[in-house]
């Protein structure tokens, strides 16, 4: 199942994942750190877990887009000989997209707008993904 927006939606079959405990890991970040609009957990696949976004935000979509972008900036640092991947930050002309990798089964996706302060959200992100991939992975 995933959350969103307070509802619930089942996605994982038979997944006894502690939802709550990763939207107030959503929810912090997104008061913690000015500038973050939005904020979705999701499997490598795309297949999103939890979500806190806006109405307009299809999690889904965001999801797909962010596998996507996570598994070709992988390949890129593989190749190339960088190490593991941690992220990847698209800077757009209105916001920017960070995505996290969490292990190499799931990321998390951060949206925020122009005045989203990237060095708070380096910072503030290291423990929420420590702490989220315990959550994955219990």
């Amino acid at each position: 199942m995933f959350v969103l927006n307070g509802s619930t939606f089942p996605i994982l079959k038979g997944s006894e994942l502690d939802y709550d405990a990763l939207s107030a890991e959503l929810r912090k970040l997104r008061e913690n750190v000015a500038g973050v609009t939005d904020t979705v957990i999701a499997a490598s696949d795309g297949i999103p877990i939890v979500a806190d976004v806006a109405k307009n935000i299809d999690p889904a979509h965001i999801s797909a887009l962010a596998a996507a972008d996570l598994g070709i900036a992988r390949q890129a640092a593989e190749v190339i000989g960088l190490g593991t991947l941690s992220q990847t930050v698209v800077f757009g002309t209105e916001g920017y997209m960070a995505v996290y990798a969490i292990g190499r089964l799931s990321l998390m996706v951060v949206l925020g707008d122009k005045g989203l302060n990237l060095g708070r959200l380096l910072h503030e992100t290291r423990p929420v993904i420590e702490r989220v991939g315990v959550i994955l992975s219990s």
